[in-house]
């Protein structure tokens, strides 16, 4: 190539980088990787770690009169790299010390009622928009997006009940994003909050159960408390999630009455025996949660703008509230929207916390007051 650099220089900057991204994505932090190629300054540097590396060899030329030599490492028994910490509450699956036996994970539903009780009831969005990393001063690249993340995940992450991290924010940057997304997912679970995946995956056979691999198998580095899906395919396309999200103690919530007006051309539509499409969803639901205490772990999304649901909301489940905030509703809205079914409504907001970064005690007060403002509401105060 007319170049010095053998394995380890600037001619396999670009390649070390993809292999980078693909290693990680086959085997996380099993082993241990080491990002080598150019590495001349720490933008290169950072660029590696984002994309999977666990050590980076800095540019050999500063230390030798030559050509760079390759990185010499190990793989270590255990993996050496940004473990989770796994907090005693978790859903993972866990084996009886005495029995070795494989021990029934606690459901979603079962704590993320105790997470509403103890932090309060709200959801936090993650929605690294381009025009809200500009208002913190960041530029819109993975740089800005990765600081944006942290900031937020260390600001609220060991307070709020649930953070919902938006994927398409993420997965905008490719496969850097996604190394973002799936360093704040751990991070975020291991300070105690509860992760809701914000991916509205829908899909049919071995497709839906490919989406719900991704986040719904405590292997895969994107495994979350929760996911949202789609069920305009049939509610029965989401039976892969269902039965992935039963087995590793997760959640699902399902689009049922969705805050943007053009939902209601779909949602509000007809059925053959009379119900609207949306009160047969989540009319299943409700099957799905039958016996379920204190929760069951099959939520529904509604939004907390539409005034009166016009609907039977008691699925025995969560019921995510988008809308609070920026979208105009107020958590003084949420029981007419709600009726009977209020204590069980998780209301999300983002920009009307995100707005008051990038400082974290900012973030925290408006978080702080979100919460209890909603659960004076639901409380009747």
């Amino acid at each position: 190539m007319g170049e010095t650099g053998g394995l380890s220089g600037a001619p396999l900057k670009a390649r070390s980088l993809e292999v980078l991204s693909r290693l990680y994505a086959r085997v996380g932090d099993r082993i241990t990787l080491v990002g080598v190629g150019g590495v001349e300054n720490a933008e290169d540097a950072w660029q590696r770690i984002l994309a999977g590396a666990t050590l980076v060899q800095g540019y050999s030329a500063f230390i030798y009169e030559g050509p760079s030599t390759p990185a010499r490492s190990t793989r270590p028994r255990r993996p050496a790299r940004r473990l989770p910490v796994r907090h005693p509450r978790r859903g993972r699956r866990r084996r009886d010390p005495e029995e070795g036996r494989p021990v029934t994970p606690e459901p979603f539903g079962t704590r993320l009622r105790h997470a509403m009780d103890t932090r309060g009831p709200l959801c936090v969005g993650i929605d690294p928009h381009a025009s809200l990393l500009a208002s913190w001063g960041l530029n819109d690249d993975v740089a800005g997006l990765e600081r944006f993340t942290r900031t937020v995940v260390e600001a609220l992450a060991d307070r709020v009940a649930v953070l919902k991290p938006q994927s398409a924010f993420f997965e905008r940057f490719g496969s850097r994003g996604v190394a973002v997304l799936e360093k704040a997912v751990a991070e975020a679970r291991a300070a105690g909050a509860l992760v809701l995946m914000d991916a509205k995956r829908g899909d049919i056979g071995s497709t839906m159960g490919a989406y719900a691999a991704t986040y719904l198998d405590e292997d895969s580095p994107l495994f979350s408390d929760a996911v949202t899906v789609s069920p305009y395919l049939g509610f029965g396309s989401l039976r892969p999630a269902l039965d992935a999200a039963a087995a590793s103690g997760s959640g699902v919530f399902v689009l049922a009455l969705t805050s943007n007006p053009e939902g209601a051309e779909v949602q509000r539509a007809t059925a053959a025996d009379g119900r609207s499409l949306a009160q047969l969803m989540l009319d299943h639901m409700a099957a799905e949660n039958a016996g379920a205490a204190p929760l069951g772990s099959v939520g529904a999304v509604v939004g907390a703008t539409l005034g009166d649901a016009g609907a039977d909301l008691s699925i025995n489940g969560p019921l995510l509230a988008p809308g609070i905030g920026a979208q105009g509703a107020t958590p003084a809205d949420l029981p007419a929207v709600f009726g009977d079914a209020v204590g069980n409504v998780v209301p999300s907001v983002s920009r009307g916390v995100l707005r008051h970064g990038p400082d974290v005690s900012g973030l925290r007060e408006a978080a702080g007051r979100f919460a209890d403002e909603v659960r004076d509401a639901v409380s009747g105060n």
